[in-house]
């Protein structure tokens, strides 16, 4: 049975740790207002833009001379997985999640035979991946020195992703990352970048439009090609940017319930540690006020 001493220096030692862990728990819930605010202001930017180019594409359906980004080389062999994790840890499975998603994907692309290329955003997901795929890995951002995140993080991932595939190092893009549902909860997804089209999941079939026009008549100067040529590597850049606003909100909301939790625990232990400090102080006393009793009748 540990002494007083040590039943005393272990209770301050979890008081003090419950006080780390409510600070924490405090900050992330100062930093998840801003960051869900910044993921769900992204949000109607990032879809009006997917919907302009779907609408664009729609009359591009079944014809030639499409745009690489859009309806791809031709190929599919090489697929490049742009996986998107945090920094830091302290946010219960967030980070894991992603990356049991990402070796889903991993598992599946080379089951059908792919070569599978990763790059890394964020040094969590390095950590975890380098182990079993460290020769596949193209390329790690770490964004843990960035004290906000701005667009022009994304354009850089989104240019040099769209340089590699002008280059032939790739026929497939696809992006890992969570997107952010609420506090308590984080979906781990998989979405296509390039080509674009198939990440299109309102694209109808057959090239023929479902939206309701009211009778309007739509023109495009220069040209449809023109004009996507123009908004796909846009369009690549502002996934990848809400990509990680998501991912930001999500890390936030993920850390506050881990943080919560474990102050909780360490409340719940405190509770323990002190009943057994008492027990063990009792059985003290009784123990010498029974030796004095003993001692006196002796006499």
């Amino acid at each position: 049975m540990a002494s007083l001493k040590e039943l005393k220096n272990r209770i301050g030692s979890v008081k003090n740790t419950q006080k780390i862990t409510k600070a924490m728990q405090m900050v992330a819930a100062a930093k998840l207002r801003k960051a869900q605010e910044a993921a769900e202001a992204s949000r109607p930017y990032s879809e009006r833009l997917g919907s302009i180019i779907s609408n664009l594409a729609t009359s591009m359906v079944g014809s030639a001379g499409g745009p690489e980004l859009l309806v791809g080389n031709g190929q599919s062999d090489t697929v490049l997985l742009v996986i998107a994790t945090a920094d830091r840890g302290l946010c219960g499975g967030f980070n894991t999640n992603i990356v049991r998603k990402a070796r889903e994907e991993i598992v599946a692309l080379e089951r059908e035979g792919k070569t599978v290329k990763l790059y890394l955003i964020g040094k969590k997901g390095y950590d975890q991946l380098k182990r079993l795929y460290a020769d596949q890995i193209v390329k790690f951002i770490s964004l843990k020195e960035e004290r906000k995140l701005h667009a022009g993080i994304a354009q850089n991932i989104g240019e040099e992703i769209t340089g590699m595939f002008e280059a032939g190092d790739f026929d497939i893009c696809k992006l890992v990352f969570s997107e952010f549902v609420n506090v308590m909860q984080q979906d781990a997804v998989a979405k296509t970048l390039i080509p674009a089209m198939e990440g299109m999941t309102d694209l109808p079939e057959g090239g023929e439009t479902t939206q309701d026009l009211d009778g309007a008549i739509y023109t495009y100067e220069p040209d449809e090609a023109g004009i996507l040529r123009v908004l796909l590597p846009r369009n690549i850049n502002t996934q990848i940017f809400s990509a990680l606003l998501e991912n930001q909100a999500g890390e936030m909301g993920s850390k506050m319930s881990a943080m919560d939790n474990a102050t909780r625990n360490a409340g719940e232990m405190i509770d323990k540690l002190t009943m057994t400090f008492n027990r063990t102080r009792q059985a003290q006393i009784t123990s010498e006020l029974i030796e004095i009793i003993s001692g006196a009748e002796a006499l």
